[in-house]
């Protein structure tokens, strides 16, 4: 699986607007065979910063880079950016989400 974390630096006056700037491009990416899982995050520290948390089989996350979907979605994002995104994409071991080891609750 691929997992990827990017942080997006959005301007002070799309900040409240940036979820719907990116709902085209969400619904098509959530759509495409091979993604796992595409959920943004605002962050409670910084009411500017959007993070997206996204995964992918391993074969499936070039087809999503190679996307007309993509390429549009981030231009429809640019004006929106302070600044370059941030990015970690990693191959990980693993089909999902684990369950924390650590912090187990009974239900």
């Amino acid at each position: 699986m691929i997992s990827i974390i990017v942080k997006f630096q959005v301007k002070p006056e799309s900040a409240d607007s940036f979820p719907e700037v990116t709902r085209e491009f969400t619904k098509a990416t959530r759509a495409e065979p091979g993604n796992k899982w595409f959920e943004w995050s605002r962050s409670i520290e910084n009411p500017n910063e959007y993070v997206l948390l996204e995964a992918f089989d391993d074969d499936a996350a070039a087809d999503h880079v190679n996307s007309e979907h993509f390429a549009n979605g981030l231009e429809s994002m640019r004006p929106h950016l302070v600044e370059t995104p941030k990015i970690l994409s990693r191959q990980v071991e693993g089909e999902d989400w684990d369950r924390m080891g650590e912090l187990q609750i009974d239900q």
